[in-house]
C-alpha cells in the first residue's frame, strides 16, 4: 500500500534527493531538454515548475528564493531572463516528457524532459483539421444526371431513420394480421368438418 505517499523519494535521503533534483533543474535551464529516467523526470516537472511561474515576476525576493534551491547565478540569470520572457503568456504546464524506452543494462523506463516553449518542431508543425463526418444515408443518383452531393442535417437523418421504422412496423403489422387471418380460417374449416364428420356419424 502506498498510503500517504505523496512524494517519490528516489531511494535517496533527503538532502541526495534535493541536490540531485538541483542540479537537473539547472541542466534543464540552461539546455533546455535533457534526458533521464522516467521517476525522475517526473519528480523534476513538480520540482521547476513552480520556479518557472515565480520567475515571471522578477523581483529581489523572487530571485533569493529560488537561488536558496538552485544555488547556481548563471542559471537564475537564464530563468528570470530568456525563459521567463518565452513562458509569459503560458498559465502552467512548461515542461513535456517524452517516453523513449527502456535502458539497456537495468530496464529503467527513459524519457526526454524539455521546456515546451523552446521546441521548435512541436511548435511550427501544422494542425490537422478533423474530418467531418456524415451519418445521414446517401440519396441514390438518378442515372444520367450527375446531382451534388446533398449533405444532411442532424433532424432530416432523424426524420428518415423514423420512416423507415415506421415502415418496418407496419410490415410487421401487416404480416402479423395475414398470419392471425389465415389461422382463424384454418381452425374454423377444421371446426366445420368436425361437426360434418359428427352429422354424418
Amino acid at each position: 500500500m502506498r498510503h500517504g505517499k505523496k512524494i517519490n523519494h528516489l531511494g535517496r535521503k533527503a538532502a541526495h534527493r534535493k541536490a540531485m533534483l538541483a542540479n537537473l533543474a539547472c541542466s534543464l535551464i540552461e539546455h533546455k531538454r535533457i534526458k533521464t529516467t522516467l521517476a525522475k523526470g517526473k519528480a523534476l516537472r513538480k520540482y521547476v515548475e513552480p520556479m518557472i511561474t515565480r520567475s515571471k515576476n522578477d523581483t529581489t525576493h523572487n530571485r533569493r528564493v529560488i537561488f536558496g534551491y538552485l544555488q547556481n547565478k548563471h542559471a537564475i540569470n537564464e530563468l528570470f531572463g530568456d525563459i521567463s520572457s518565452k513562458v509569459a503568456d503560458r498559465p502552467g504546464g512548461y515542461t513535456r516528457i517524452l517516453k523513449i524506452g527502456h535502458r539497456q543494462g537495468d530496464g529503467a523506463e527513459m524519457c526526454i524532459i524539455e521546456l515546451v516553449d523552446y521546441n521548435q518542431d512541436m511548435l511550427n508543425a501544422p494542425t490537422e483539421a478533423k474530418k467531418k463526418t456524415r451519418r445521414g444515408r446517401r440519396k441514390k443518383k438518378e442515372e444520367g444526371t450527375a446531382t451534388p452531393p446533398v449533405e444532411t442535417t442532424a433532424e432530416e437523418a432523424v426524420e428518415e431513420t423514423t420512416d423507415a421504422v415506421e415502415n418496418a412496423a407496419e410490415e410487421v403489422v401487416n404480416d402479423a394480421t395475414d398470419t392471425v387471418e389465415d389461422a382463424a380460417k384454418d381452425v374454423a374449416d377444421a371446426a366445420e368438418d368436425a361437426v360434418d364428420g359428427d352429422k354424418d356419424a
